[in-house]
């Protein structure tokens, strides 16, 4: 019986040795990964490789579809200055969106601050700098009231924003007596305002001043996402809130801080608004809100918070100036051109939720 019970022993040994491998360690079959599972791996490490490929394709094709004109100097200067403050407000709605909020109010409160600026500039005669900080300060103050609203009201950010938006709007219309500021006024009294929508000569095309806050905004921003103990507090509360919580980060200090911040962004948008339009308008922009959000959902920044890059937006801002700009040389009507965008929306939002559903 002892030697029967010896022998199983000594095969049950020898099976597990021979199952064991060569390093001791166990190995999985990583072959049988398939080859989509693969990019879908690979495209939830790099989020922004999506909308660079649909830039780079983009490009492409209206260069063949529409021809010689569309990769002109002069074209690829005008579809930056075209998505220059859209992309900024994108820059703001960003923010929000990675700590799974929404912000619908960023539009309002870049035109509220033109208005604030242009009416003690020019209406009441102050100095322009002043009036300038004056309307940071607003659009700074806004976006903590939006926060507030948030953190502390318990508000869903959708319809805290939502409410926001129109008290703004309102505000926009009564101060400004729905009417705008011409350029000539601006001119005698507060040129400064106008700065933006200046151009400098480069490569013998004009680039706008405004052009370049564009790609500032987000290089700075990217720099404190990526290189700041606050960018890792953002994506830490958009991932997962509680959890944020129990490691130590006051959550709603950053939220309150991501939507003065965002406050802040659409206050500058709003003096780069002023150059771009010529005017200060209280109904320009109207549709900035939907807008910034289909560049970001474009871009790659996932709806439900704690990831994608801030660059993301820019490519998004980009596409969206590309799709304008080339169905626009190719005569396609104006209908046909947010038939295109509305189908870039829906592809996004679909391979954001695939990347998604990536294995743990």
């Amino acid at each position: 019986m002892t030697n029967n019970l010896d022998a199983l022993a000594d095969k049950a040994e020898g099976a597990d040795a021979a199952a064991e491998p060569a390093g001791g360690f166990a190995q999985f079959d990583t072959d049988a990964i398939g080859l989509m599972q693969k990019l879908q791996r690979f495209l939830h490490s790099y989020p922004t490789f999506v909308p660079l490929i649909v830039l780079v394709v983009s490009l492409i094709g209206f260069g063949l579809f529409a021809g010689s004109k569309f990769f002109t100097p002069y074209n690829m200067s005008l579809i930056v200055q075209q998505v220059s403050i859209i992309g900024i407000l994108a820059v703001a709605q960003s923010l929000v969106i990675l700590t799974a909020g929404i912000d619908l109010s960023v539009a309002a409160i870049m035109v509220l601050s033109s208005v604030v600026a242009g009416n003690l500039a020019v209406k009441l005669g102050w100095p322009p700098i002043p009036s300038l900080l004056i309307s940071f300060l607003v659009g700074t103050g806004i976006g903590l009231m939006n926060g507030f609203l948030v953190t502390r009201v318990k508000l869903p950010p959708f319809i805290a924003t939502l409410g926001t938006w129109n008290v703004f709007y309102a505000l926009n219309l009564y101060l400004s007596g729905a009417q705008s500021i011409r350029g000539s006024e601006i001119d005698q009294t507060a040129p400064i305002l106008k700065f933006f929508g200046e151009n400098l000569s480069v490569f013998g095309t004009k680039i706008s001043y405004g052009s370049l806050l564009f790609v500032a905004v987000f290089l700075v921003l990217w720099y404190a996402l990526t290189r700041t103990a606050w960018g890792r507090h953002i994506y830490a509360v958009g991932d997962d809130k509680e959890a944020a919580e129990l490691a130590g980060i006051r959550t709603d200090g950053v939220l309150i801080s991501v939507y003065a911040v965002a406050g802040f962004i659409c206050a500058l948008a709003g003096w780069s608004a002023i150059g771009r339009v010529g005017a200060v308008s209280p109904t320009s922009f109207f549709e900035g809100n939907l807008q910034s959000i289909t560049a970001v959902v474009i871009g790659g920044i996932s709806l439900f918070g704690g990831r994608g890059s801030i660059l993301g937006p820019l490519v998004g801002a980009l596409i969206v100036g590309v799709f304008q700009s080339g169905l626009r040389i190719a005569g396609v009507d104006v209908l046909w051109q947010l038939f295109a965008i509305g189908w870039l929306i829906i592809i996004a939002v679909a391979v954001d939720q695939w990347i998604r559903k990536v294995s743990a």
